[in-house]
């Protein structure tokens, strides 16, 4: 009998610890920054939807929401995680609850920005749990905040719209559209990661013309930054790489010879030529100014902050232990100015 009591205490010992262990295991390396971008990196490949809230949590406690603009690849990440789980969705951002008060909007960012087919119902089913942010869910709720794909790449205003504004005084409403920036290139990427899927690389695609810009400095980086991003990336991700090779089939002409650098550049692993091109463009356009007028404002409003080519790459590639500025604040596309400063 004794032997039999022994044998009934193990197997319950065993039955006890299996989920406690199952749980653990893919998430025993989540005990710093670096091992969370690492694990976000390897998401699209062996998705584990039952490790985020974990990983939100764990991300939530080093600061990383503190700065929505720095913030950008966590709430497309986990927005693509809640768009390709839909039945779980809700299981989910519950496990990442509570939050503190300041943490809070990005799970309603992320819920309004997935496509899930249910969204807006979500957010009233979580407006309870998260207190701090009702005015931010009222937004999005009554359409006054764009979603993720309600993207402009140019603001669209007929001639007669213009006119009418003109002859009134009056000016024209704003439409409710997400703007072209580093924040929402990050957050395309954080969208990749997690899904795997080609339409937030196609509009990354879309700002690629912007690299042979000539007037504005503000469409420059942020187009060096997408041709940057793009064949940092493809280089290391094969599947990527031909994802680029069939959009470029289909894309406008000056889009698809820029694309054509971006690809060989991914197949020699030659990207460092594109960041010094692209660095002394940008320089001398701040030098000397637009060619239309000498007015470069917009660079000193975004400082050091915006030209992030570097951080998104190491971190698309698990290499986050390189030590480059987007590691220590949790930014990717708007941290990197000063790395590629350094390097030149």
């Amino acid at each position: 009998m004794s032997r039999t009591k022994a044998i009934l205490i193990t197997i319950l010992m065993l039955l006890v610890a299996a989920p406690a262990s199952a749980a653990l295991n893919p998430l025993v390396d989540l005990g710093s920054l670096e091992s969370v971008m690492r694990w976000i990196n390897a998401y699209r490949t062996n998705p584990e939807p039952a490790g985020v809230p974990v990983a939100v949590k764990a991300l939530s406690r080093f600061g990383s929401f503190k700065d929505p603009e720095q913030s950008g690849v966590f709430v497309g990440f986990l927005a693509g995680v809640i768009a390709t789980n839909p039945d779980k969705a809700e299981h989910l951002v519950n496990k990442m609850l509570p939050l503190p008060p300041g943490d809070q909007w990005i799970v309603v960012r992320a819920i309004a920005y997935s496509g899930h087919p249910d969204w807006r119902n979500m957010l009233r089913r979580f407006s309870a749990k998260l207190p701090a942010r009702q005015v931010l869910i009222e937004k999005y709720l009554t359409g006054q905040l764009p979603r993720l794909y309600q993207y402009e790449k140019e603001p669209s205003i007929s001639t007669w719209d213009t006119v009418k504004s003109k002859v009134t005084g009056k000016e024209l409403p704003k439409a409710h559209v997400l703007e072209p920036s580093p924040e929402l290139l990050d957050t395309y990427w954080g969208y990749y990661f997690a899904t795997g899927h080609a339409r937030p690389i196609s509009r990354i695609i879309e700002m690629l013309p912007w690299s042979l810009e000539v007037d504005s400095v503000d469409k420059l980086t942020l187009g060096s930054m997408a041709k940057y991003t793009l064949a940092s990336n493809a280089s290391r991700d094969p599947e990527l790489l031909v994802a680029l090779r069939e959009a470029r089939e289909r894309a406008p002409k000056e889009t698809a010879k820029v694309m054509t650098q971006v690809i060989d550049a991914a197949d020699t692993v030659e990207t460092a030529k594109l960041r010094k091109e692209a660095m002394a463009a940008i320089e001398e356009l701040r030098r000397k100014g637009p060619a239309y007028r000498r007015n470069v404002s917009w660079w000193g409003q975004i400082g050091q902050g915006a030209l992030a080519v570097g951080c998104i790459a190491a971190a698309a590639t698990g290499q986050v232990y390189l030590g480059l500025p987007c590691v220590i604040t949790g930014g990717v596309s708007s941290a990197a100015l000063t790395n590629w400063e350094k390097q030149q």
